[in-house]
This record gives structure tokens, C-alpha cells and sequence, in this order.
């Protein structure tokens, strides 16, 4: 979907999803902090750049702190933008599988995730209702027409929160991550 097509139903927040980080291939991501090429944040960054002329919106952007989303904020603050990075935003904490290789988590402890998908928290770290509530709380200082560069699991979360009474009660019912650089209004 390009950005002028998403404008139907637009809501309060132009989210991005980063742009896609490189040697991430079967790890387990999360809150660890890995880096975008530079090429592929200032893309994402002149897209930004190029909606909000478009569309009227601030000069305000909110990332994450990890340098996935923070560095296309650091391209748009050379440009003339105020950037603001927010912990709030940060992409669900597996705890101790952060950065970790998939297939080095045991199985059993990944089933005991999926078994109690919305309370269990991976790795020690923080449980999906957490991250559920956390983006569905979050509000820009200065809305509307937000604009946010953030993570998957943030964008699925806070789109779930305000779509549906309670969390998954399946893995299975997660929708699929958005593409890397994709815009999604969210409320």
C-alpha cells in the first residue's frame, strides 16, 4: 500500500515500521539494538519527509530509542524536524533470547510462551499484554497527525488494542508483522 492509499480511515498516528536491519536472519530481535544501513533510514526518512509536506503533518517525529527506528528520526532532525525518542515505543523485550539465534531457545521454553501467549514473558523479559497495554497508553505530546517510526511488535500491538476486548489467547491469532518501511495509520 503506498502512503496515499493508506489515507482512507487515516487515524490520529502515521506509523512506520523501521527500515530493515542487516544479519538479522533466525534471530530473535527484540530490544536488541541493531543497526540499518544508512542508505536505507535516510529512504525511509526522505518518505517520511515527503508525507508530511503531502498530507500537513507536524515536524514531529517519535521513535524508539534503538537505532533502527532512532536513526531515521537523527535523518529528519538534520532537516529540520524535532525528534523525540520514547522507551514507550521500544519493540517487546524478550529478556534473555534477545539477540539470541532462534533456534538456540528451546523449544520447550518457546511452547510455554504459546501456551499462555498474552501472560508468559519470553526469556524473563516482558509478556504481550505488557506491550499491549504499554502502546495502547501511549500518546504523542503533540497530536494529530502524529508521526512515529516504530516496531512491528509495537505497531501489532497497539492496532490489536484498539481492535479487540482482551489479548490473543492463541500465538496463532498475531497477526503477521507489517513490512519493513510500512505505513499504517493507527488510533
Amino acid at each position: 500500500m503506498s502512503d496515499d492509499d493508506a489515507l482512507e480511515g487515516a487515524g490520529v498516528l502515521w506509523a512506520w515500521r523501521h527500515p530493515k536491519p542487516e544479519h538479522v536472519a533466525g534471530l530473535c530481535i527484540g530490544q536488541h539494538d541493531v543497526q540499518v544501513p544508512a542508505r536505507r533510514a535516510k529512504r525511509l526518512a526522505r518518505r517520511i519527509q515527503k508525507a508530511a509536506r503531502r498530507h500537513g503533518l507536524a515536524r514531529i517525529v517519535y521513535t524508539s530509542p534503538l537505532q533502527r527506528c532512532a536513526r531515521v528520526g537523527r535523518y529528519l532532525r538534520r532537516w529540520g524536524w524535532a525528534h523525540v525518542t520514547d522507551p514507550a515505543l521500544l519493540e517487546l523485550d524478550f529478556g534473555t533470547w534477545d539477540g539470541r539465534a532462534w533456534r538456540t531457545i528451546p523449544q520447550a521454553d518457546v511452547d510455554r510462551w504459546c501456551e499462555a501467549f498474552a501472560t508468559h514473558a519470553p526469556g524473563g523479559g516482558e509478556s504481550l499484554q505488557s506491550l499491549l497495554d504499554r502502546a495502547a497508553r501511549w500518546r504523542p505530546a503533540h497530536p494529530p497527525l502524529a508521526v512515529v517510526v516504530a516496531h512491528a511488535g509495537w505497531m501489532l500491538a497497539r492496532r490489536w488494542a484498539h481492535a479487540h476486548p482482551g489479548p490473543p489467547q492463541q500465538a496463532s491469532e498475531w497477526p503477521a508483522s507489517p513490512a519493513y518501511g510500512a505505513l499504517w495509520h493507527l488510533p
